[in-house]
């Protein structure tokens, strides 16, 4: 693991080696954390969490011993945004219509005409 906080940031998954200690971060090369739709641009419901969190912990694990870097967290938020994409395509998930900034970042919502 680096000396230096590593993170990904992309649309909806936030990863950093650090743990939160309060409302901190704190720099832990040995602690990978998910910041999971930052935004709330999405309904969470303890199924999707929990489909997230599960995947997320997978792919922690396939990478267990392998030297962390910027670029396999890039590859671990991108497969997250993948799960993510599919829930919401699959109807599992929805857009929160109370989110700051309703822009579909990943396609139209599903609804009778077009699902």
């Amino acid at each position: 693991m680096a000396d230096t906080l590593l993170k990904c940031t992309t649309r909806h998954i936030r990863l950093f080696t650090a743990r939160v200690e309060g409302l901190d971060l704190v720099q832990d090369p040995g602690q990978l954390t998910l910041d999971l739709d930052p935004d709330n641009e999405f309904l969470w419901d303890e199924e999707n969490v929990t489909a997230v969190q599960t995947r997320f912990k997978e792919l922690v694990a396939s990478h267990a011993g392998a030297d962390l870097s910027e670029y396999n967290l890039r590859r671990i938020g991108s497969d997250l945004e993948g799960v993510i994409r599919q829930r919401l395509q699959a109807g599992q998930l929805r857009y929160n219509p109370d989110a700051r900034v309703l822009n579909y970042s990943m396609g139209l919502p599903r609804t009778p005409d077009n699902g």
